[in-house]
């Protein structure tokens, strides 16, 4: 049977911190090393990354040990919003090792930017059965994660479960730590390839208007949405919406995609939501970020407190809490409190949801995690990865 430990250390010293955290997981664990620890800490406190990874390899000496800097750290029942903190956390998976791995800049046959050294059998681009494969857990730099990193051999999204996010913190480029057992990196990724971590994706929005068929498309641009130009589809659209739900629209229209289905009456689980990136006055197109298809369903989307705090409770509610040991989380730095009014919302939610299971967590520039069953990288989502208990 799995068992999981976490640890959440608002202290100034990151050496303090970090034997702080490790005496409360080892204990937790019963002094039994686990085979993958996680690390999350404020950029104040990884400026010491090197020391604070050395001291938890010696004290809980972990099969695989992987962290990234966080501008807000989440903790068992909680979140640190103020620096300094730290989080650890441990599980003993009990089943075969975890594989860690670091991806580092390169460039690409075509000269564009590519994150260099995955294993053969975890690379999303190479050719093959990935979608069986162990579910990576995947932590990278905001300044150096190429917006194609997810996409497959064939260009799309990654057939693999990939859960993770974009560390925080940093201004610039080299600012952000990322932590694979004793070794630091400034840029790139960390990741590990996990048997039987769970996913949970919550894009915190809620479908508006009437679904719409795409009947004409060239690469991420959608010309034409229902027979009209996509742009004068979408203003009717929002012309036509309650006023309370054309205010939450603002500048900036989101889309949904509907993945897997293109059944009448989707779901929000069933959306990949993306911004319009641009607009052609002249033809009407819009463009989308993705590669949507001909015949494929759309509808516009609004977040607001409310629809987060709906959509992730939704998707919480598809991992039972007696069947979970463990979570990790990663939010976006940008997600708006509930009407409660509490900053620790999200935390809060996977706490309860989940039974009070061990937690650790940060904010994010950016949240990985599987929509329609291929993983994208996303904004504004919470994006938990759910370890079972066997």
């Amino acid at each position: 049977m799995n068992r999981c430990a976490s640890a959440l250390v608002a202290l100034p010293d990151a050496a303090e911190a970090a034997r702080h955290a490790v005496a409360q997981v080892e204990a937790a664990l019963g002094g039994e090393s686990p085979d993958l620890a996680v690390l999350f800490a404020t950029p104040d406190l990884m400026a010491n990354a090197r020391g604070i990874a050395a001291i938890i390899t010696a004290g809980i000496r972990p099969g695989a040990l992987i962290g990234c800097t966080g501008e807000a750290i989440a903790g068992t029942g909680g979140r640190a919003d103020r620096a300094p903190a730290l989080a650890l956390w441990a599980a003993v998976l009990g089943t075969r090792a975890p594989e860690p791995f670091a991806l580092r800049p390169g460039e690409g046959p075509d000269g564009q930017p590519v994150l260099t050294g995955w294993p053969p059998h975890l690379d999303p681009a190479a050719p093959g059965p990935l979608a069986s494969g162990d579910p990576i857990l995947l932590l990278a730099d905001p300044f150096s994660f190429p917006p194609g990193t997810l996409a497959g051999h064939d260009g799309q999204a990654a057939p693999r479960t990939v859960v993770g996010g974009l560390a925080s913190g940093g201004r610039r480029a080299g600012d952000h730590r990322l932590v694979i057992g004793e070794e630091v990196l400034t840029a790139g990724a960390v990741g590990v390839a996990v048997p039987g971590m769970r996913a949970v994706v919550s894009q915190g929005c809620r479908p508006v208007g009437p679904e719409m068929t795409i009947t004409g498309c060239r690469g991420p641009v959608i010309t034409h949405l229902a027979g009209k130009p996509a742009l004068e589809r979408i203003r009717e659209v929002v012309a036509g919406l309650p006023g309370d739900e054309r205010a939450l629209v603002g500048p900036g229209v989101l889309i949904g995609l509907a993945l897997g289905t293109d059944a009448p009456m989707l779901a929000p689980g069933d959306f990949l939501v993306r911004g319009v990136a641009a607009v052609d006055e002249a033809t009407g197109a819009i463009a989308v970020g993705e590669h949507p298809r001909l015949g494929q369903v759309v509808q516009v989307q609004v977040r607001d407190a409310a629809s987060a705090d709906a959509d992730l409770q939704r998707a919480l509610s598809g991992a039972p809490a007696s069947a979970a040991g463990g979570a990790l989380l990663f939010t976006c730095t940008g997600r708006a409190a509930p009407p409660s009014g509490t900053p620790h919302h999200d935390a809060l939610a996977v706490h309860d949801a989940l039974g009070g299971v061990p937690l650790a967590g940060i904010a994010c520039n950016g949240e990985i995690g599987p929509v329609g069953g291929e993983s994208y990288l996303h904004a504004h989502t919470a994006t938990v990865a759910v370890f079972t208990r066997d």
